[in-house]
């Protein structure tokens, strides 16, 4: 009623593992969305991803080129390796995510420029693969302004589980047998791109509103969703890693009209709101408790275990020594300790700067 623009599109981040199948998912969308640009980090700027100012060879005068997030315009925008890309970079593409705009005050030119994209990123955490032993801000290295423009912030991590590594396996000997067919078969289903034209249609023809249910319900959960947030950061003394703002309720709300596009429906209804809420909680909210802050309710047993832990490896350890973590923990179970329990004590003893590990989190040394 006042005017004011509201964000419509998804912007979704993959903060994980390599070969988790991230950049494949990055390359498929891009053949599936309507208007798709892939770009890199590494090799992305901002004027590369914003617009940038050339002047003309001939007549001299200065013009506009549009970057990435202009070109991809009512569209989605894949960046791969999100998190390689220079910080100023990063910074440049924030209006892009949320006003969904691109101003430019270069050589005399003063403009405004539409980028009304979605942004799907990939990233691997600093250290290459997510630690589960580090806490959520050191596995999310990236500026919490940024994070809170992603309305889907999604762990990916390779788990060895046997089932799944076997239908993996099966799956690349399958597409690597059969390549030659495939690049046939590809050539001619590409004209005939049936979820291509599905999603077109669905953006198209289909406005969807929220009914007085879902707009209830959705008050009533991210008010209590604020709410353990706060409490938790009462207990721990630490803000959570993904904040949880307005901007987050706008991302449920977004996620509710979508999931009701989907199936063709006029009205956002409860049962769009309570898959919207699920998926919301598998992702960022899930992210933002991921790590060893899973670990802070310990009971009254569990923390006199931890205790006579870290007693022992102040006995085992002088301090300024070093040990091999594997021989410490080989040692101390030896005396009937559990590996969990050591491995906790050792995490409490890093987290208060009383040990520091060295190589790659082999070598432990005591500091004080």
């Amino acid at each position: 009623p006042d005017g004011v623009r509201l964000r419509g599109d998804i912007n979704v981040l993959l903060l994980g593992d390599p070969s988790t199948a991230k950049s494949q998912f990055l390359k498929f969308v891009e053949k599936t969305a309507p208007v798709a640009v892939y770009t890199s980090g590494k090799g992305s700027s901002a004027a590369g991803l914003t617009a940038s100012v050339i002047r003309d060879g001939s007549s001299r005068e200065f013009y506009l080129e549009g970057g990435a997030m202009v070109l991809a315009d009512g569209g989605v925008v894949c960046i791969d390796e999100f998190d390689k890309m220079r910080v100023e970079d990063r910074v440049a593409i924030h209006e892009a995510m949320e006003q969904q705009t691109i101003s430019i005050a270069k050589a005399g030119i003063t403009t405004v420029l539409n980028s009304r994209t979605s942004v799907l990123a990939a990233a691997n955490p600093p250290s290459g693969r997510y630690d589960d032993l580090k806490t959520a801000q050191d596995n999310i290295d990236l500026q919490t302004t940024i994070l809170s423009r992603f309305d889907l912030i999604f762990i990916v991590k390779d788990i060895r589980m046997y089932n799944q590594d076997k239908l993996i396996a099966s799956h690349i000997i399958k597409v690597h047998a059969s390549a030659v067919a495939a690049s046939k078969e590809t050539l001619a289903s590409d004209g005939d791109n049936w979820l291509k034209r599905y999603i077109e249609y669905c953006r198209v023809s289909c406005q969807p509103k929220l009914s007085d249910s879902a707009a209830t319900m959705l008050q009533e959960n991210y008010v209590n969703i604020r709410e353990r947030m706060r409490v938790q950061a009462h207990e721990t003394g630490e803000s959570a890693a993904i904040p949880i703002t307005v901007r987050q309720l706008e991302a449920i709300i977004r996620l509710s009209e979508s999931l009701a596009k989907m199936s063709l429906s006029m009205e956002a209804t409860a049962e769009h709101v309570t898959e919207a809420l699920r998926l919301f909680k598998v992702s960022t909210m899930d992210a933002a408790k991921s790590g060893i802050n899973q670990q802070i309710h310990v009971s009254p047993e569990l923390r006199s275990e931890i205790q006579q832990a870290e007693a022992q490896i102040r006995r085992r350890m002088g301090i300024g020594s070093h040990i091999s973590e594997r021989r410490l923990i080989d040692e101390l179970a030896r005396m009937g300790m559990n590996e969990s329990i050591v491995r906790r004590a050792l995490l409490a003893m890093h987290a208060r700067d009383e040990v520091e590990y060295k190589r790659e989190r082999r070598i432990i040394h005591r500091k004080a």
